[in-house]
């Protein structure tokens, strides 16, 4: 059972033939997409998370999540151009791994999109909510967050929230541009990651000559830290991991990029490769020029590579990161909904979701009822919840899929030795074990409570939808198989390649 119902890559490429999306992006929209996606709440606001648990050490962090990262990026590489169509881990463990496999990424996916697309728009609204209040045009402490958060007043009181006004909105927002077109969103997105990359510019031109180097010392004040504790180096890197995550986000636009088996590898190295290089020179600017011990003004601050401009003498340019910030984070938002609306559009053509949820926009070829229903889904759950653990959470839902991936291209390295490689992961099998092991040891640094506990009650609420409705339902299922090849009721679809002007209003 753990590994029946394979769907095999050829019908995968014709599946998604019949009913496929229009591929209008390049190299640079990729690449942007990913920059996009990666750079955001990790690097603006978890610098904090990881000097309470690593001090100084978090440097260390910042390589071992990006080494993860760089070898899970390989692995995407080779099965991404292989396979340009929606899914990412999804559809590639369905092809490899089976269909019961494929639908736990897929469930386990939810956690790396849904979850921290909320949680994104949480954190970038506690950044518009102080903006609001800084102008002298507050909205009511009841709008500002919601029911399970706290505000803490001026005079040091602590009340609850009702409904975070301000994240819902901007759910909402981003929403609607995925509706309207990818290329839309993805030229929106370029905008913004401009913005990102001007605003850490400016802070590590400014932040390195601040430099002390006795900041770094004690450099390890947890140490290491231990598999489950959730501290240290390795704590850290576990959370840390958030601030790269997302780069796997442009393999789900595959079966939207011209020329897919060149321009998916750009966009997943080239994405990452630009990400880790200004994380490394962020974090050594900062831990050098303030000091980063567990417990300092550096790890309490929410907003800390403001907080570090501010305290040496820049407070001008210490605003603008913030108002960078507040005006880049959206494109991390968009492209986590963007991300979800994928993978369930592809679940849905496969028959494990209801089918109307890969019906296809007959003028603007995007899948529009899935991306409505997702967007509306994270508006409300950002309304409604506090940040929290919501990284680790979605962290957990990540290492699960890259574990499963870089599974899945080696065992297709010897059950189909003969297909068409565009892109090969070099050293494969010094690559692909490193990945796994990466990601059991950062999925283990995550901590049993809560977050371990959560992504297990998680994954068995997904073996019980799987068993009650989605394996009967599948095209694969007995009974089904006529479903392949065809589909039942005439859905709209847009063309392969899209020659006319770009879909909009």
């Amino acid at each position: 059972m753990l590994f029946e119902r394979r769907k095999p890559l050829d019908l995968i490429l014709e599946t998604a033939a019949k009913r496929s999306l229009t591929r209008q992006l390049g190299a640079f929209d990729l690449t942007m997409l990913g920059i996009g996606a990666v750079i955001g709440t990790g690097i603006f606001v978890l610098t904090a998370v990881a000097a309470n648990k690593a001090g100084p050490g978090m440097m260390y962090s910042f390589v071992i999540a990006g080494f993860v990262c760089a070898l899970t990026a390989l692995i995407y590489s080779e099965i991404a151009a292989m396979v340009p169509v929606s899914g990412s881990a999804y559809t590639y463990s369905y092809a490899v791994l089976g269909e019961l496999i494929a639908w736990m990424v897929g469930w386990a996916l939810v956690l790396e999109y849904a979850v921290a697309a909320g949680a994104v728009a949480v954190g970038w609204s506690g950044y518009a909510n102080g903006f609001l209040n800084a102008i002298g045009m507050p909205l009511p402490i009841a709008l500002t967050a919601g029911p399970g958060d706290t505000v803490t007043l001026a005079d040091g009181s602590i009340v609850h929230g009702t409904f975070n006004l301000i994240a819902f909105l901007i759910s909402l927002l981003i929403t609607c541009l995925l509706v309207l077109g990818t290329s839309k969103s993805a030229k929106f997105t370029a905008v913004l990651v401009i913005v990102k990359i001007v605003a850490l510019t400016a802070f590590i031109v400014l932040a390195l000559p601040a430099v002390n180097h006795a900041n770094f010392v004690p450099m390890l004040p947890n140490g290491w830290g231990t598999p489950l504790s959730g501290v240290g180096v390795l704590g850290a890197a576990a959370s840390i991991f958030f601030a790269f995550v997302g780069f796997d986000a442009v393999s789900t636009a595959a079966e939207e990029t011209k020329n897919p088996n060149r321009n998916i590898p750009i966009g997943l190295i080239g994405s990452l490769a630009i990400c880790t290089v200004f994380y490394l020179l962020v974090a050594y600017a900062a831990v050098g020029a303030m000091g980063a011990q567990p417990g300092g003004a550096l790890s309490q601050s929410k907003e800390p590579l403001a907080f570090v401009l501010r305290s040496i003498g820049h407070p001008q340019i210490g605003n603008f990161v913030a108002i960078a910030a507040i005006v880049a984070l959206p494109s991390v938002v968009l492209m986590m909904i963007f991300g979800q609306t994928r993978i369930l559009f592809t679940m849905a053509r496969d028959g494990l979701l209801p089918e109307a949820l890969s019906r296809v926009h007959p003028r603007f070829h995007t899948p529009h009822v899935v991306t409505w229903i997702t967007g509306i889904a994270v508006s409300l759950f950002a309304a409604m919840f506090p940040v929290g653990m919501l990284a680790d959470i979605s962290n957990s839902g990540t290492l699960f899929a890259f574990f499963m991936v870089a599974a899945g291209v080696m065992v297709l390295r010897k059950t189909d030795p003969g297909r068409n490689r565009p892109f090969r992961t070099p050293f494969v099998w010094v690559v692909g074990p490193l990945a796994m092991a990466g990601c059991v040891l950062l999925f283990f640094s995550l901590g049993w409570n809560p977050t371990i506990k959560y992504f297990c009650i998680w994954a068995t609420i997904g073996l019980v939808v799987y068993f009650m409705y989605a394996r009967r339902r599948s095209h694969l299922a007995p009974g089904n198989e006529k479903l392949l090849h065809g589909y039942s009721d005439p859905l709209p679809s847009a063309p392969l390649v899209h020659e006319g002007p770009e879909p909009g209003p």
